[in-house]
C-alpha cells in the first residue's frame, strides 16, 4: 500500500495532502487535528526506493519542511544509515523502515497532540491571566469593592449606635436603681428613728415609777403605786407590757 493511502486509512481525522511530482516538497503532508478538531501540527513524509541510503535527503528533506512549515520531517527507506536499524533520528530528520511506518505514526501524532494541547493551555492560562489582570485593574472590581466598603462601614454605624444607645439605657436603669436604693435606704432610717423615740419615752416614764419610794410622799398621802398594789404600764407605741410589784417596804407599812 502506498504511503499516502496507508496514513489516510490509520487516522481518518488527518488531512492527508499529496504532494504534486515535480514540486519540492516531499511526498505527503499530513496535518494532524486533535480529538477536539484542533490542528495540532504538520508532519512530512518522503518516500525512498532506491537499495542505498544517501545522506543529502536529509538536507533537502529539511528545506521541505522549513517550507512547509512542518514540525516533523520523516524519510521512509528500505536502506537505512548505518547506525539506524529499524527507525530513529539523523540529523533532526526520523528515519525509518517501511515496516515500522505506523507505530512511528502513531508516536509522533500523539506528540504533536499532546505538545498542541500544553500550548493550547497555556495560552488559555494566559489569556485568563489577562482577563483577571483586566478586571482587578478596570471600574467593575472597583465598584464591587466600593458596594461591599460601603456596605461594610454602613453595618459598623448601626452597630455602634446601637451599642451606644444600649449603654445610655444601661446607665439610664443604673441611676433608677441607685435612686430607689437610697429612697428605701431612708425610708428605713426614718422608721428606724420612729421606732427608737417611740420605745424610748414608755420606759424612761417606766423608770421614773419604779423609783419613788415612801419618802417622796408627804404624811398622809398615799404612793399611788402601794395604793394599787401591782400595777400594769403598756407600752402603746412598743407594745411592751410591763407588771410592777410594789417593793417590800410599802406591803409591811401597809400591814401595820
Amino acid at each position: 500500500m502506498e504511503l499516502e493511502a496507508l496514513l489516510r486509512t490509520k487516522f481518518p481525522r488527518d488531512t492527508i495532502e499529496p504532494v504534486p511530482k515535480g514540486e519540492h516538497g516531499g511526498d505527503a503532508l499530513q496535518r494532524v487535528v486533535g480529538p477536539n478538531g484542533q490542528p495540532c501540527g504538520t508532519i512530512i513524509w518522503e518516500s525512498k526506493r532506491t537499495k542505498n541510503w544517501s545522506d543529502g535527503w536529509l538536507a533537502k528533506l529539511r528545506e521541505d519542511q522549513r517550507a512547509a512549515k512542518a514540525e516533523i520531517a520523516v524519510i521512509v527507506s528500505q536502506s537505512l544509515p548505518k547506525d539506524v536499524e529499524t527507525f530513529g533520528v539523523v540529523e533532526g530528520v526520523w528515519v525509518t523502515h517501511p515496516k515500522t511506518i505506523l507505530p512511528l505514526a502513531v508516536t509522533l501524532r500523539h506528540t504533536l497532540i499532546e505538545v498542541a494541547s500544553a500550548r493550547q493551555a497555556s495560552e488559555g492560562q494566559q489569556t485568563k491571566t489577562e482577563m483577571i489582570y483586566q478586571y482587578l485593574t478596570g471600574p467593575r472590581f472597583r465598584h464591587r469593592v466600593e458596594a461591599i466598603v460601603e456596605a461594610f462601614s454602613t453595618m459598623q454605624e448601626d452597630l455602634d449606635k446601637e451599642k451606644k444607645a444600649i449603654i445610655k439605657q444601661w446607665a439610664k436603669r443604673e441611676e433608677q436603681i441607685d435612686r430607689v436604693m437610697q429612697a428605701t435606704a431612708r425610708m428605713y432610717g426614718d422608721l428606724q428613728g420612729i421606732a427608737g423615740k417611740t420605745n424610748e419615752a414608755p420606759r424612761s416614764k417606766l423608770r421614773g415609777i419604779t423609783e419613788l419610794n415612801s419618802e417622796d410622799f408627804s404624811e398622809g398621802e398615799a404612793n399611788p403605786v402601794a395604793s394599787y398594789g401591782e400595777c400594769q404600764v403598756q407600752e402603746i407605741e412598743g407594745l411592751e407590757l410591763r407588771a410592777l410589784n410594789p417593793p417590800a417596804s410599802r406591803e409591811t407599812n401597809a400591814d401595820n
